[in-house]
């Protein structure tokens, strides 16, 4: 038996339970892996809300994780007991001191990367990844606006987008924030409860629009982010921490030739060979200094519930990681 962070119905922080689970051995083509440090996401708030379906019940949450293998399944090679290897994405179920995962979602993580750190940039780099090099490629010369820019996924797409020469812009919600956002590469940084980020934007650069926005935030920003873009720029829409956008006619995309994308993290890693060149490139940009991971929060996994709490009322920056 091992201690697992449980859902057995929908609502709030309040439903995560500690309880003991099996998890058994594991099977061909899987290993048994102890969890160093588990990665929260804002994704974890939808599973347990219902706004994304859960595929059993009751089920444990958690998309992200670092840890040793202690056991592999028959006539496995590649992975041996002692690795420290990384996850993002399916199947869900981290918030646990061990499970079983399929070897061939597992990446080794590189011995100059903090298993934390680790833990703490799998699903959000590899987010920042394809967002600024496959879903829309950002060069030198664009100008983008990344909302919540001090988040964890925001954090990242600020810093690499700079790297890559893009006149960023961002978002955040108070001065603190905003502070992290200029130290993270962000040109200019609109604090959107004290000013209309849509006219600030606008000012910025001269009418023009931007070429891209990153949009994690959903319902309270969508409309303000289309009428943020140039003629035949990109909505990318990756989240909604705010709620879901109201539905959209087509017809508002054509007056200025809009792109409208809904991408998710599992599409661009589909291929084994996809998930290990994502997750190379961030631990590259991670070792080479281009990207700066703040975890700025641990808690014990047990206390999930309160690290879900936080997270939602805007009381973390960065990075959260849980520590079983």
């Amino acid at each position: 038996m091992v201690k697992a962070i449980r859902v057995h119905e929908l609502g709030g922080p309040e439903v995560l339970k500690w309880e003991d689970v099996e998890i058994g051995d594991p099977k061909e083509g899987e290993i048994r892996v102890k969890n160093k440090a588990i990665g929260l996401n804002f994704i974890d708030v939808y599973f347990r809300t219902g706004v994304y379906k859960a595929p059993t019940s009751p089920f444990t949450p958690g998309m992200e994780g670092v840890g040793v293998v202690t056991a592999v399944g028959p006539g496995l090679t590649g992975t041996q007991v002692g690795d420290l290897v990384a996850y993002a994405g399916n199947p869900m179920g981290s918030y646990t001191e061990e499970q079983i995962l399929p070897a061939n979602k597992v990446v080794p993580v590189p011995a100059s990367i903090d298993p934390i750190v680790a833990a703490s940039i799998m699903l959000k780099g590899m987010t920042a990844r394809y967002l600024l090099r496959r879903c829309f490629r950002v060069e030198p010369g664009h100008t983008i606006l990344v909302h919540a820019a001090a988040g964890g996924v925001g954090s990242l797409l600020s810093q690499w987008a700079n790297s890559l020469g893009a006149t960023v812009i961002g978002t955040v919600s108070t001065k603190e924030k905003a502070a992290q956002a200029k130290d993270d590469g962000c040109h200019d940084v609109i604090i959107y409860k004290e000013e209309d980020f849509v006219a600030r934007v606008n000012e910025i650069t001269s009418g023009n629009g931007v070429d891209v926005v990153y949009d994690s935030v959903g319902k309270d920003t969508f409309q303000g982010s289309l009428a943020c873009l140039k003629s035949r720029g990109y909505m990318v829409s990756f989240g909604q921490s705010s709620g879901t956008p109201d539905p959209l006619p087509l017809s508002a995309l054509a007056v200025k030739s809009l792109f409208l994308t809904r991408p998710s993290l599992m599409q661009y890693t589909a291929t084994r060979e996809e998930l290990l060149e994502t997750a190379g490139d961030v631990f590259s940009n991670v070792r080479d200094g281009v990207l700066r991971v703040r975890v700025n929060h641990t808690y014990p996994l047990s206390q999930a519930a309160q690290a879900h709490a936080d997270l939602e009322s805007r009381k973390t920056t960065g990075s959260v990681v849980l520590i079983p």
